[in-house]
């Protein structure tokens, strides 16, 4: 069932949204992107003259009640976003009144599911090396079903829209789907159009595709970098991974960033670049700086030869040339990492570079998606959001879906 095939007038339908949104000091929302991305979703239920019955979780609570992380301090703004008022349920596991009293048009917001350690279904209090823990496991994971058939039980119809929880076998994300059939739960509009940038990512693939992996560590990107190889004609590697790249492959890289445990791993995906015929392009010089700041005195040199006392921060000007060569001329591109310390404004050249080329194959055609924080920090930073052909919501889901692995929020309303 698709949201758009679907008639909520009559039905009362339970939303798991992701309005982890983040608060300054006073309990205000410092950033409402989340709720601005879940209106569509929310607007099409209520249009229909469904009954809205909205969850959610913030922060990490760690299955105890926070005042910290209360949904209640976030009702107003929803309810502008919405355009309807929004009744609030201070307790999400006893709401069975509050959901049974809702007439058509009305909205429910439930208190923080992470309240319960049943939503993310993981023991409390027990160390996995004690001998009990896989028997408290098998309870957790018995009141986790318990605790979904709860939530299921306030409504007719169910609707995933949290894809930045998508991975997560958690109560509201994939338990859930299993107290209805098949006609009575779907993606929603955020989630729909998150899969489909993935698909486009992984299967409707128009070639040349560039894939833009940054970041401190391979060890991070190791999963993905591995099934990409099967995809791509062209992989960047760039940011902090560059030098243990360099130290492989015999070059000095002073007091850069590097995982030692990994040159060998380095060279691997060297070879395995080249079996595949895959375009793979690491840098060649660096913004060299002698400290960690902002203000550090900064020099150029190639990423193999950098002085004693000096660490890189960003991708030189011959580096930057490259990956423009690589990126421009794709019809499918993939971003993931910034190139250098982008947080640092004298290091962010690298990271432009990256963007802008991006803008410019995206201009000329290209399908191209931004995700993961950092690079999605950047795109922002740089002004260019509305330059790109998508950007991701998903953060780790997003990674586990380019990974290849079964995101099983996805899997509960579609099937694997």
């Amino acid at each position: 069932m698709t949201i758009d095939n679907f008639n909520f007038a009559g039905k009362k339908a339970i939303v798991r949204v992701d309005f982890n949104v983040p608060l300054d000091e006073n309990g205000k929302i410092t950033d409402d992107t989340r709720i601005r991305g879940a209106l569509p979703t929310l607007k099409k239920v209520l249009a229909d003259g469904g009954t809205l019955i909205i969850m959610s979780h913030m922060g990490k609570p760690k299955g105890k009640v926070n005042a910290k992380f209360s949904l209640s301090q976030i009702v107003d703004a929803v309810s502008a976003a919405l355009g309807a008022p929004v009744q609030f349920a201070p307790d999400c596991a006893k709401a069975q009144e509050a959901a049974a009293a809702l007439k058509a048009g009305e909205v429910l917001l439930l208190e923080n599911l992470r309240f319960y350690p049943e939503e993310e279904g993981k023991p409390v209090g027990i160390d996995k090396a004690d001998p009990a823990y896989d028997d408290a496991k098998k309870a957790m994971k018995a009141s986790q079903k318990e605790f979904a058939k709860t939530l299921a039980s306030y409504a007719d119809c169910y609707v995933m829209d949290a894809f930045g929880t998508a991975h997560r076998k958690h109560a509201s994300t994939a338990v859930i789907a299993d107290y209805f059939d098949a006609d009575n739960k779907m993606l929603g509009y955020l989630m729909e159009k998150e899969v489909n940038a993935v698909n486009n990512i992984l299967k409707n693939i128009n070639r040349p595709f560039t894939a833009i992996m940054g970041g401190s560590k391979v060890s991070t990107k190791i999963g993905i970098i591995e099934n990409l190889m099967d995809k791509v004609d062209n992989l960047i590697l760039c940011g902090g991974m560059t030098y243990t790249f360099a130290k492989a492959l015999g070059g000095q890289i002073g007091q850069s960033i590097c995982e030692d445990d990994k040159l060998q791993l380095a060279l691997d995906i060297i070879e395995k670049a080249k079996a595949k015929g895959v375009n793979l392009v690491l840098g060649t010089d660096c913004v060299a700086a002698d400290s960690f700041s902002n203000d550090a005195n900064t020099q150029i040199v190639p990423a193999n030869a950098i002085p004693e006392g000096w660490e890189g921060l960003d991708a030189g000007p011959e580096t930057q040339k490259a990956f423009a060569a690589a990126i421009e001329p794709a019809k499918t591109i993939l971003w993931n990492g910034p190139a250098g310390v982008f947080e640092f404004d004298n290091f962010t050249a690298g990271s432009r570079a990256i963007a802008e080329a991006i803008a410019k194959a995206t201009a000329n055609g290209a399908f191209s998606l931004i995700g993961g924080g950092d690079s999605v920090a950047c795109i922002n930073k740089f002004g260019m959001a509305d330059q790109v052909s998508y950007i991701s919501t998903g953060g780790g889901a997003l990674l586990e879906a380019i990974e290849g692995k079964v995101l099983p929020g996805v899997a509960a309303i579609c099937g694997e």
